[in-house]
This record gives C-alpha cells, sequence and structure tokens, in this order.
C-alpha cells in the first residue's frame, strides 16, 4: 500500500512538473503573464493534490479528511507541492538563460566580425582613392560640388568610424548613411540614379531605434550588381516603412537581362552573414524575401520595431 501511494504521488507530481515546464512557463512565465502563470500554478496544485487524495481514498479505510488531517493541512501540502513544482521552473530559467548567453556571445561576435568585414569592404583605400580624385577634379570644375562632396564623405566616414558603434541605431541615422553612401556611389558613375524613400511619418522615424548597419549590406550588393558594362542607365531603389508596429525594407537595383549575375555572387559571405545576424536579433519574427527578375533584383526584409 505504502508503495502505491508513494507511486500515485510520484506519477502526480511528475505529470504536474512537466505541464508547468512544457505548458506553463513557455506561454505565461516567459511572456510575462507573471499573474496568471502563479494562479494557474496554484490551481494546478490544488486540482492535483485533490487527484491524490480521491485516488488513495479508494484503497484505505479512512475518509480523504481524516487522511489529510493525519499528512497535514490543506495549505501546508498546497504550499509544498508548489515549492516541488516552482524547481522545474528554476530549471527552465536557467537553460533558458543558458541559451541567451550563447545566442549573445554568438551576435556579439558576429557583430564584430561584420563591422570589421564592412570597415574593409566599405571604407578601403580604392574606395577613398577614387573619392579623392573626383573631388581633385571638382575643385578645378566646380568647386561648389567640391565642397558638398567634402562634406558628405566626411559625415558618411564620421557615422561609419563613430556613430554606429552602440547595439541600437536611429533609424533616420540609418537612412542617411545609406543616402551619403548612395549619393557619393553617384558622384564616381555617371547614368546612375538613387532613389530612397519613405511614406511614414518623420516623427515616427526619430524615435524609431534598430541595430546598426542591418541595411547596409544589401544596400552595397545592389551598388556592385547594378553596374552595366554597356553604359545603359542603371538604378538602386531603396523603400523603408513602417507598418502595423513592423519596419518593411525594400532593395532593388536593376540589372542586365543579357549579363544576368549567377545566384552564387548573390549568396555570398556578406548575404549570410546578415542572415545569421537577422536570425539571432529576431528569431522567427523577420520575414527576408530576395527575388530576381530579368531587369531587377529586389530585397523586401520585414522586422519588427
Amino acid at each position: 500500500m505504502e508503495y502505491f501511494i508513494l507511486g500515485t504521488v510520484y506519477i502526480s507530481l511528475l505529470m504536474m512538473a512537466y505541464i508547468n515546464m512544457y505548458l506553463l512557463v513557455p506561454m505565461f512565465f516567459f511572456r510575462t503573464y507573471y499573474i496568471l502563470y502563479f494562479v494557474l500554478l496554484i490551481t494546478m496544485g490544488i486540482f492535483g493534490l485533490n487527484i491524490i487524495s480521491y485516488v488513495i481514498s479508494f484503497f484505505i479505510d479512512f475518509k480523504t479528511e481524516e487522511y489529510n488531517n493525519k499528512r497535514g493541512g490543506s495549505y501546508e501540502r498546497v504550499l509544498m507541492c508548489i515549492s516541488i513544482i516552482l524547481v522545474t521552473t528554476m530549471v527552465k530559467l536557467l537553460q533558458k538563460w543558458i541559451r541567451d548567453s550563447r545566442r549573445i556571445v554568438e551576435l556579439n561576435s558576429l557583430t564584430l566580425n561584420m563591422e570589421l568585414n564592412e570597415l574593409r569592404n566599405q571604407i578601403n583605400p580604392h574606395f577613398l582613392f577614387n573619392m579623392m580624385n573626383n573631388v581633385k577634379a571638382l575643385i578645378r570644375t566646380d568647386p561648389e560640388k567640391a565642397t558638398y562632396v567634402i562634406m558628405k564623405l566626411s559625415e558618411f566616414l564620421r557615422y561609419q568610424l563613430y556613430e554606429n558603434n552602440q547595439e541600437k541605431a536611429l533609424l533616420t541615422s540609418e537612412i542617411d548613411f545609406l543616402s551619403n553612401f548612395l549619393n557619393l556611389e553617384k558622384i564616381r558613375r555617371e547614368d546612375f540614379q538613387v532613389y530612397i524613400d519613405s511614406k511614414t511619418d518623420k516623427r515616427i522615424l526619430n524615435s524609431t531605434f534598430i541595430p546598426p548597419n542591418l541595411f547596409t549590406t544589401f544596400v552595397e550588393n545592389a551598388v556592385k550588381h547594378s553596374v552595366d558594362i554597356t553604359g545603359k542607365e542603371s538604378y538602386v531603389k531603396v523603400n523603408i516603412e513602417i507598418r502595423d508596429k513592423n519596419l518593411h525594407f525594400e532593395c532593388g537595383n536593376s540589372q542586365n537581362s543579357d549579363f544576368p549575375v549567377p545566384e552564387t555572387v548573390y549568396s555570398g559571405l556578406g548575404l549570410a552573414n546578415i542572415k545569421r545576424r537577422l536570425e539571432l536579433l529576431y528569431k522567427d519574427t523577420f520575414s527576408l524575401e530576395i527575388n530576381s527578375t530579368d531587369n531587377e533584383y529586389i530585397v523586401h526584409l520585414i522586422i519588427p520595431v
């Protein structure tokens, strides 16, 4: 009889522990519904103890009330049961902390590598050499435009080197950075058009923060692959909007149907890194679609804000 009672108590506690670990904690505790979680936990404890008492009452010679009096008051037993179940909550919290710590370490490492790669790719001697040559030529032909280029180049370098080393960056700052980058590229290339648009209210853009350099890789690829070796007009279009608490980023670039860029070029290391970074930052709450047609290549990214 004692083994049956122990087995019943053990199985009941085990079932409550599993319900707590895989149902109550993920659905309520991790989603910050703390009051509802504890209400459901106490309810489950009372219900479980009643089931234990009810089952045992069939196999013992005295009533359930007498059994309860011998084993202690109902409040003490409920508190003891909940205390045991809360141990499993601590286990789930420890597991979540370990997973989050690993994600943070991997994200920091990946972000650092991406920043180093971006510095090598964007602020490289070849880029600066071409820009300085352009400025040198403009000083002779159009000093006012040369001054404008120097100012934009200064803003570009200042933001890239000093202002984007935080975990979050202002969305308007990211838009200005992309605009400076594209406009500098426009000066370097003839028959190259740049379109940056957003229909979202300026006040919303000025109060929205995102991880820095989240769109840079897409714009870099668009600039690189929009070059038309036949001399036809090329373009890069960027559109950023906030709708229903989601940020929609769309970047499209022209491409020549006679000289398509291989898919292996588009799926390079930079794109793989940004996809992994998005997974670490947003898990399964982001959407990334990449479509290629004969004349255009489009990236559409949706992230929560």
